[in-house]
């Protein structure tokens, strides 16, 4: 199973303003187990990939959350998750076609379960 993973920054990811509980790690694990990750934040493009470079991630793709259906033409996987932390990134998921899982969800690595279940 192929997963498309994108995170919301702050509020979500360690590294946004506010932190959220989403670690670097965890974003990882998603990426060494086969998941296609990046961003779909408020933030500016450029800040999106200074703060993926910054931390040596080599991230699939950056977008602003209103384009998540852009970013679903990209990319051709089985499954496509959102995380947030507002009703406005649940709402860009939604009407993009994605998965939504809030923050707290998304710290329980929701995809690593998918991963799991689809090898069963």
């Amino acid at each position: 199973m192929r997963i498309l993973v994108s995170f919301d920054i702050d509020g979500c990811l360690e590294t946004g303003d506010p932190p959220g509980p989403i670690t670097l790690e965890m974003v990882r694990k998603a990426q060494s187990s086969g998941c296609i990750i990046g961003s779909c934040s408020d933030r500016a493009l450029s800040s999106q990939k200074k703060m993926w470079d910054s931390h040596n991630i080599k991230y699939d793709f950056v977008s602003p959350k209103y384009a998540l259906g852009d970013i679903m033409k990209q990319f051709e996987v089985d499954k496509y998750i959102h995380t947030g932390d507002r009703d406005m990134d649940e709402m860009f998921a939604k009407k993009a076609g994605f998965d939504f899982y809030w923050e707290k969800e998304g710290a329980k690595e929701p995809w690593l379960a998918l991963l799991e279940e689809s090898m069963d």
